[in-house]
């Protein structure tokens, strides 16, 4: 979800993040458990539907949609080896990427109508009737904090590919991991530090 939030007014976009999160959630649970091909197709319809109430091409799931297919390129073959190769098979195999791709369209739908702060607003409310045992404004704070934290190791990553690329150097994944780590370590005791200094370190 990071970096993936569209502005708009869209009825969708307008919707409360709880209220969008329980939507998504029965939505999983019933594309998980069609066993039509009709039903699924009209529950794969709404997924479009949606987007175009959303004013959102369909083509803006892509950057989460296209890497599932790669996957699903070498689980559907199994799938249908599993099955003996029948036309039920392909049937169960067909049905089980087409779950798969919309539940991630799906999901993505979310992410580019709510914002990271509606999510966690959402969060802490979700967990305030717990608050004897949950302290919901932590846990708000490690979703955060989560959240920031993977755009960041992203962005290390990408870095140490650019320098060994710079140098021409080529190596194994230790070579590229250690420098990750390290400079990941370095970036969690400064955010460790920062947190400290706001009284938030016990």
């Amino acid at each position: 979800m990071i970096g993936l939030y569209r502005p708009g007014n869209s009825l969708v976009h307008r919707a409360p993040a709880l209220l969008k999160l329980g939507l998504l959630a029965v939505g999983m649970l019933m594309i998980g458990v069609v066993g039509d091909p009709l039903v699924f197709v009209w529950a794969a319809a709404a997924v479009v539907g949606l987007y175009a109430l959303a004013g959102m091409p369909p083509t803006a799931a892509w950057p989460q949609v296209g890497p599932i297919l790669w996957i699903l390129l070498f689980a559907v073959p199994v799938q249908v080896l599993v099955a003996g190769g029948s036309a039920a098979g392909w049937l169960t195999a067909g049905l089980m990427a087409g779950r798969l791709v919309v539940a991630v369209a799906l999901a993505a739908l979310f992410t580019l109508t709510t914002t990271v702060t509606a999510v966690l607003e959402a969060f802490q409310v979700l967990l305030k009737p717990f608050f004897r045992w949950v302290d919901a404004d932590r846990v708000g704070l490690l979703v955060a904090l989560t959240i920031r934290c993977i755009p960041l190791v992203a962005a290390i990553v990408r870095e140490v590919l650019e320098a060994r690329r710079a140098r021409g150097a080529e190596g194994s994944i230790v070579a590229l991991a250690v420098p990750v780590v390290v400079r990941s370590l370095y970036a969690a005791d400064a955010i460790g530090e920062a947190l400290a200094a706001r009284g938030l370190d016990d």
